[in-house]
């Protein structure tokens, strides 16, 4: 089924909730909640009792699997990967807006988090209120990132810490004299104290 203008129609779970807006082609899974003020791009699949707050922004080809939470403040990039069960944050001193006599302006504890375009988080990890997590970077299962992410680092671990480079493709990279080609794929990088950059 598509629309007037031949884009395919999104699909949504009967079991599903959507106030938000989603994008052509995306499919919202059972028990997902897509709140009003949210906005999912195209082509992304939501998976079962994943929940995207008011004012969370996923771009276009986006997969966030089951349980995983995505709050307020958090913009995702195109072709993300988000695995199971993973914690966005937004506040770094939480409080409780019904604690008596502590009043917190949302200007104040809202602190923005941002994945760029084709970064992939492992299942279960915890990603801490304003990091940016770099394009292509892949954060392994369980790790808890509490710093920036360089674009195609591959980081493990609580605290996370870099073990390594990854592909585009997402195979790790081993490095040489400061390049790298990728064995899957065959790309190859140049990697120097700055970091990653693609060969052309």
């Amino acid at each position: 089924m598509s629309d007037a203008a031949g884009n395919p129609a999104p699909f949504v779970h009967p079991l599903a909730l959507v106030e938000g807006e989603i994008g052509a082609g995306t499919r919202v899974w059972a028990f997902a909640h897509v709140m009003r003020g949210a906005c999912v791009g195209r082509d992304c699949n939501i998976g079962e009792h994943a929940f995207i707050e008011t004012g969370a922004r996923i771009g276009d080809g986006v997969t966030v699997k089951n349980g995983a939470l995505i709050w307020e403040g958090v913009t995702i990039g195109d072709g993300a990967f988000i695995g199971p069960g993973v914690v966005f944050t937004n506040d770094r001193a939480p409080r409780s807006a019904r604690l008596a006599g502590v009043a917190r302006s949302r200007e104040r504890w809202l602190v923005p988090t941002v994945v760029e375009d084709g970064a992939s988080i492992g299942g279960g990890a915890v990603i801490v209120a304003g990091v940016r997590i770099g394009a292509y970077a892949l954060v392994g299962a369980g790790a808890v990132v509490t710093r920036d992410v360089p674009p195609y680092a591959l980081v493990r671990g609580n605290p996370a810490r870099r073990a390594g480079w990854v592909c585009r493709c997402g195979e790790k990279l081993a490095v040489c004299s400061g390049r790298a080609t990728c064995a899957a794929c065959s790309a190859t990088y140049i990697i120097t104290e700055e970091g990653v950059q693609p060969c052309p």
